[in-house]
Order: C-alpha cells, then structure tokens, then sequence
C-alpha cells in the first residue's frame, strides 16, 4: 500500500483510469461482436447503420491508448471486410437466379 500522499493519490488516478479503459474496451468489443452477429444472420442492412458506431468506439479507444492504431485501423478494415464479403456473396446470387 501507498504511504506517501502522492503515491495514495497516483493509485486512486490509476484506478479510475483502468475503470475508464475498461469501459471503453468492452464497448468496443460489444459493438463488434453484435456487428458481426448481426453478418452473420444476414442483417446487412442494419450491420451497415452500426459500422459508424464500430468506428467510432475504435478510433476512440486508440486514442486515448486503450489499444494501439495498427491494431485499430486493423480491426476497422476487417469489419468491413466482412460486410463487403457479404454484399458480394448477395449479388453473386442474385446472378446465379437469372
């Protein structure tokens, strides 16, 4: 345990701060994964409206440093990888019909 002020004061700042991260990691990793349930059951449609949320929880846990940018922007490009692999899929189908 801290004795000196400065070092209880720096553990309770500590604290907060891994509360925050926290925070914003499982936000970010709950958006992803309804993200890619939703893909999964064929909602594109709806995949689609929450990308910008995705992004948007992404970029803002790389830059407060919860995770690192290559990591973020990595993450970011396969979402979208994978909404896009699903659109093509569609149209593939859809020509395959006629």
């Amino acid at each position: 345990m801290p004795i000196k002020k400065s070092a209880k004061k720096s553990l309770k700042q500590s604290k907060v701060r891994a509360k925050r991260n926290l925070k914003r990691k499982v936000t970010m990793r709950g958006l992803l994964k309804q993200t890619r349930e939703l893909i999964a059951e064929g909602k594109k449609a709806e995949a689609q409206k929450l990308l910008p949320q995705v992004y948007k929880a992404i970029d803002k846990a790389a830059r407060t440093g919860v995770i690192k940018k290559n990591t973020a922007a990595r993450g970011k490009s396969r979402i979208t990888a994978l909404l896009n692999k699903v659109e093509k899929k569609e149209v593939k189908k859809v020509k395959s019909k006629k």
